[in-house]
């Protein structure tokens, strides 16, 4: 067991860390970590109890593997385990302790992955908690693409560490495609090695409820770290991200970039980028932005970008947000030459989402995704 500091933080680098749940308070939803989140909404999450069935899911899917992937079970013993992410909150805490068999996907030292892995995690009983663990083992001077996609229903916790060796090249996408009951709270961490290199991007679009807490450490000079995310909250959806960049080694790049859209009454995003320069991570060069774009009345986006700097050794540091409705002069530009207003709207939000959607490096899933938010837009009569 790791803890530090049990008084309440005042910087990001005295966070309270432990695998043991005991160690984490009870939460008030006053905590400046929790206090957007809808605690009632967790579905016991917090301190249900986890029925015999949540051993049956989340269950995981894949098609054939190409050459240098191998995808097994993360056995609870596999000192892998807990080598990327110390638990950092009460939930994701349980999740460490009681996920039994994890999932371990990993790409083989030197490998040039063809083709894209696609694992499919599938949800199971609303009623049922369950609590899952993957590990990504990526070897060094390697270079693949993985998916995770979740679909279904469900109520989960869990944890995804990320270790991406020296010289590694590792895109990773993740998509929340839930049913409209599920919900998700997960933890994923990213460790890079010397000169190693991911691009990582998440899309939210389903479930109820989706908290997801994405954090990076940089292990050896040269890491780079990108960080997108696209997201679209319908009436009554929260979808909440964080990050933390957590810059402790000389010489290390980051870049995280956010863009959201929101309808429908109630419809809540969140999103926090922490960004933590140590006193030792001189020549640290690291930029993060969020964008949100209004679309109804009712519709709320909070936006909170934090820098904490320790060294003054930098080669740059910056942040921005902007939450705004349409811009009336695209569309009048867009009128202008006789495209109907519903139309103009689609065009806006699409041009608006674009740039992050084609980093995604599989036609299928940026086809996929282009046709769910212009299904939104269509029924919400944009």
């Amino acid at each position: 067991m790791t803890t530090q500091a049990s008084a309440p933080p005042s910087t990001k680098s005295q966070a309270l860390r432990s695998y043991d749940v005991a160690d984490f308070p009870a939460l008030t939803g006053l905590e400046e970590e929790w206090r957007f989140t809808p605690l009632k909404r967790l579905r016991g999450l917090l301190e249900g109890a986890a029925s015999n069935q949540s051993a049956h899911w989340p269950a995981h899917g894949y098609g054939p593997l190409p050459e240098g992937v191998r995808i097994g079970s993360l056995a609870k013993d596999d000192p892998r385990r807990g080598s990327v992410l110390t638990p950092v909150d009460r939930i994701s805490a349980r999740a460490y302790g009681e996920s039994d068999l994890g999932l371990l996907v990993e790409v083989a030292r030197e490998a040039v992955v063809a083709e894209p892995v696609i694992v499919t995690v599938e949800g199971g009983p609303s009623d049922v908690l369950a609590f899952g663990h993957t590990f990504v083992d990526v070897a060094a001077l390697s270079e693949s693409v993985i998916v995770f996609q979740h679909v279904g229903t469900g109520t989960l916790a869990d944890n995804v560490e990320v270790a991406v060796g020296d010289g590694a090249k590792l895109t990773l996408v993740t998509i929340a495609d839930w049913a409209p009951d599920a919900v998700q709270v997960q933890h994923l961490r990213v460790k890079l090695g010397r000169d190693a290199r991911v691009v990582h991007i998440q899309v939210s679009l389903g479930g109820d409820l989706v908290r997801q807490f994405t954090s990076v450490e940089y292990t050896g000079r040269g890491g780079e770290a990108e960080l997108y995310g696209v997201y679209f909250a319908d009436s009554g959806q929260h979808l909440e991200h964080r990050q933390l960049v957590d810059h402790s080694v000389p010489d290390c790049r980051s870049y995280v970039g956010y863009r959201g859209a929101l309808q429908g009454e109630s419809a809540h995003t969140v999103w926090v980028g922490d960004v933590l320069i140590r006193a030792e991570a001189t020549g640290t060069d690291t930029y993060e932005i969020n964008r949100n774009l209004l679309l109804t009345e009712g519709a709320r986006a909070d936006s909170v970008p934090n820098l904490e700097i320790e060294t003054g050794e930098i080669a740059g540091a910056g942040h921005a947000s902007a939450t705004g409705r349409f811009d009336d002069e695209q569309l009048f530009y867009l009128m202008a030459r006789g495209i109907p207003e519903s139309e103009a709207r689609r065009l806006v939000v699409r041009g608006f989402f674009a740039e992050l959607i084609n980093k995604i490096p599989v036609e299928s899933l940026r086809e996929r995704l282009g046709d769910a938010i212009e299904a939104r837009l269509t029924k919400a009569g944009a």
